[in-house]
């Protein structure tokens, strides 16, 4: 099976930052959910990358999870 080497999305490097950094805090998609004022199903579905999500909502979760909204986009460690 070939790998692309194609740039992932934006919304996709979010997404498996989201997850990456949720997972080692040990949160659930609803605490981190309570923490970013955000619905627990909006989450997932950022998770999942299936949402094109809002600047604002962007920085409601980075902040959350007390990072940069430049580290969750810049694709490192995922």
């Amino acid at each position: 099976m070939a790998v692309s080497l194609a740039p992932r999305r934006a919304r996709e490097r979010f997404a498996a930052a989201l997850l990456r950094l949720r997972q080692e805090r040990g949160w659930s998609q609803e605490e981190l959910a309570a923490q970013a004022k955000l619905h627990r199903n909006y989450v997932g579905s950022i998770e999942r990358a299936e949402r094109n999500i809002g600047v604002d909502n962007m920085e409601k979760i980075a902040e959350a999870l007390g990072v940069s909204l430049s580290d969750m986009l810049g694709g490192e460690g995922d």
